[in-house]
């Protein structure tokens, strides 16, 4: 049975993470302890993620899921993290473990046409 979620053409999936992102920039009162602590991951994670995928600098990622530089964006919006937010983070980064490699091969696995030729094909590109 194939996911759902691997059959999603890249242009929906394209415009629902552009709509989530946008959803983010709106909301600046979620907090990214908070976010981390209730699904274990953040604005930040966002930004790794294109990051590695688009092969940009770090700070050229987050701008693009800030809407402005991270550091205007925590000065205006940042709160500093209770002890309890901290510790509902920690907790919910604990439940990550193992994940992460298993959701990079599941991306890799389903996205392959967005691989360059060179990538996909040795000797072409």
């Amino acid at each position: 049975m194939t996911d759902k979620l691997d059959a999603l053409p890249d242009a929906v999936a394209a415009q629902a993470f552009r709509r989530l992102v946008r959803h983010l920039r709106h909301r600046t009162d979620a907090q990214n302890v908070d976010l981390m602590g209730l699904s274990g991951f953040c604005r930040n994670c966002l930004s790794d993620w294109i990051e590695e995928a688009g092969d940009l600098p770090r700070a050229e990622a987050r701008e693009t899921i800030y809407g402005m530089p991270q550091a205007e964006w925590k000065a205006r919006y940042q709160t500093e993290a209770t002890p309890d937010q901290l510790a509902r983070m920690e907790e919910s980064v604990k439940r990550n473990a193992g994940r992460e490699e298993a959701l990079d091969d599941a991306l890799d696995d389903s996205f392959p046409a967005s691989d360059p030729p060179a990538m996909t094909e040795p000797g072409r590109g």
